[in-house]
């Protein structure tokens, strides 16, 4: 396990992976088609945004709920990213037809200044949908629900079927092209897995893998 640094190294850390690791991940086009691929057209936003293209409201990243996010997660808010478990996997949510993208920055805390000051294993650098694992230990695993409940999407909340905040249980998961049962939150997150996440009729073509940049 790593040595937590001083305050001041760590957000410099953190505001660094934000900057660095992000250009490191462009937004690289599942092998299936564009359509099935709603991360392909996200563009870089600001910090914790999204662009909610086809979609309706409600799935925007807040990142003043951040912390709370990553707790509820039952993850730990960290000063920097772990190095004792290192994996990615890729994410597509499509809602009645709509791609929604998935916000950069999920799993980072922020400060009343809006500046990053912690992250949790289990996080987004950008809108590409990919979801990096960096644990400070290894043999944990993680799921697709603790990614959905740091970005406060999916809760069974509220709203209509197929909405930010309408139950999980109502939405249909495969992984790398296999339909799943049970509930999607339950989905352990595996070394390249590629999930889609869909509300409504899917896709004709269900993605069965994820073209991840070189060195994932």
């Amino acid at each position: 396990m790593k040595t937590t640094p001083a305050f001041p190294a760590a957000l410099a850390a953190i505001t660094l992976c934000l900057a660095g690791c992000s250009a490191a991940a462009p937004n690289t086009p599942a092998t299936a088609s564009a359509a099935t691929s709603p991360s392909a057209s996200a563009s870089t936003t600001a910090p914790g945004e999204a662009q909610a293209t086809g979609a309706s409201s409600g799935w925007q990243l807040v990142p003043a709920n951040g912390a709370a996010g990553i707790k509820a997660a039952g993850l730990q808010v960290l000063s920097e990213e772990g190095s004792a478990e290192h994996y990615h996997a890729h994410l597509d949510v499509i809602s009645d037809g709509h791609p929604v993208p998935v916000p950069a920055d999920i799993g980072f805390s922020f400060g009343a200044d809006g500046q990053p000051n912690g992250i949790s294993a289990l996080h987004t650098h950008d809108p590409s949908g990919i979801i990096h694992i960096e644990a400070p230990t290894a043999g944990a695993t993680y799921t697709l629900g603790q990614v959905l409940t740091e970005w406060g999407v999916l809760d069974g909340s509220a709203g209509a079927p197929g909405s930010a905040h309408s139950s999980a249980a109502d939405w249909q998961a495969y992984v790398n092209g296999a339909k799943q049962s049970g509930n999607p939150r339950d989905i352990t997150l595996k070394a390249h897995d590629e999930v889609l996440l869909v509300h409504g009729t899917p896709p004709a073509t269900i993605p069965s893998s994820y073209s991840f940049p070189d060195g994932y």
